[in-house]
């Protein structure tokens, strides 16, 4: 059978054409007027992505190191920082706070669940100095409430800082930097922006910027100040990734051309659509008698989902692929074989999310024999999705 591999994975995600087709020509040199005016731009446009008046940074890095980087630069060593975890990348704050001496407190839930607000509160010290959370813990498939733990530090009088990895929420998730009073907003250039690996970028508050001050932790390619003393110039503070940024400013250009040039309402359509399709997936899903591992606080960034009982979910993984070229990803550490995820961020629409429904479907029916369900019957749950999506936009346009 002729196999057109797509991808379904959180990251990397199938890229933009456009981007890739702007990648092919950017011959720029990284010091000359021609770059500057590009960087500019798409540091502009960052801006409104993200949906901030904050200065945008732009690194040469994967999203770990914008997270490295909001260590170095927000703490010093001995200082205490809360992180709040409930799976893989929330882990890896807790990695990241240690390595650079921080006295680390760890507010946890059991995977598949997200915190309570309440253990937050306690966990909160007067000496808390930071908080480090994600937006969607992409190994598991939640959301998290960043908007609550945003009023709950401002409620208490914390002087925390709000540090929040947004690798994959921007774009899936509704978020408010500036009015709920984020910090640190971060963002990777795999992920719902639709090019290649290799950029991330964070949003600062004047807060983190007067912290970064007085913070001792050591710092050269990761110090953020430097980065922006040099993008107040349109330029980097070292040699940055010249064809990814012509890649994302195409890719941005194509978020605003969906709301005819309306970057911001763009970037809501782009959650819109995540949302669709996850609550696609999601209805498909059950209706093949699986459950999902995230119920109460479930992603659009990503769904993950556990198989019927005392199946491998690698099974499932190497289905898809091997039958339809389907790429989605299997649970990670404790969690591989236990469930697998299906990504909804990015070059996404529902017609990707029908066609891996429908390859769901056969998988299920022919791996899994003992499935009682019917050939369509995933298909149209998630057809009713989308018909009562369509009928709700209606109603909406209509009033």
């Amino acid at each position: 059978m002729f196999h057109k591999t797509r991808l379904f994975t959180p990251g990397p995600t199938p890229l933009l054409p456009a981007a890739q087709f702007a990648m092919a020509a950017a011959d720029l040199h990284h010091r000359t007027p021609e770059f500057r005016a590009l960087y500019r731009r798409v540091l502009g446009q960052l801006r409104t992505f993200v949906g901030t008046q904050n200065d945008v940074i732009l690194l040469t890095s994967s999203g770990t190191g914008a997270m490295e980087a909001s260590v170095a630069n927000l703490t010093s060593p001995g200082d205490r920082v809360l992180v709040l975890t409930a799976g893989k990348f929330g882990e890896r704050w807790t990695s990241l706070a240690k390595a650079f001496g921080c006295q680390v407190d760890v507010v946890s839930a059991a995977y598949g669940q997200t915190f309570s607000l309440d253990a937050v509160q306690a966990a909160l010290r007067e000496d808390t100095r930071a908080v480090f959370m994600q937006a969607t813990e992409t190994s598991t498939g939640v959301r998290h409430d960043v908007q609550a733990v945003a009023e709950l530090l401002r409620s208490t009088g914390s002087e925390a800082l709000l540090v929040v990895d947004a690798i994959t929420g921007l774009g899936t998730t509704h978020l408010d930097m500036d009015a709920w009073g984020v910090d640190i907003l971060i963002g990777g250039s795999q992920k719902a922006v639709m090019i290649p690996p290799g950029l991330a970028y964070l949003a600062a508050s004047e807060r983190a910027w007067k912290r970064m001050e007085t913070t001792k932790n050591p710092r050269y390619y990761f110090d953020l100040r430097k980065e922006r003393k040099a993008a107040s110039n349109g330029e980097s503070a070292y040699t940055p990734s010249v064809a990814l940024i012509a890649a994302l400013g195409a890719a941005l250009d194509y978020i605003g051309a969906q709301a005819e040039g309306d970057l911001a309402r763009g970037r809501e359509l782009l959650v819109e659509n995540a949302e669709l399709c996850a609550a696609m997936t999601r209805a498909a899903a059950l209706a093949l008698g699986m459950r999902l591992f995230a119920p109460a606080a479930p992603a659009a960034a990503v769904t993950a989902l556990l198989p019927p009982e005392g199946v491998d979910s690698g099974v499932i993984v190497k289905e898809l692929k091997s039958r339809f070229g389907a790429i989605a990803t299997n649970g990670q550490g404790e969690m591989k074989g236990h469930i697998f995820r299906v990504a909804h961020l990015g070059f996404f629409d529902p017609l990707d999310t029908l066609a891996l429904i429908g390859a769901l479907e056969h998988v299920t029916a022919d791996s899994l024999p003992a499935s009682k369900f019917k050939l369509g019957d995933a298909l149209t749950a998630a057809q009713r999705v989308f018909a009562e999506s369509r009928q709700a936009e209606t109603a909406a346009v209509g009033r």
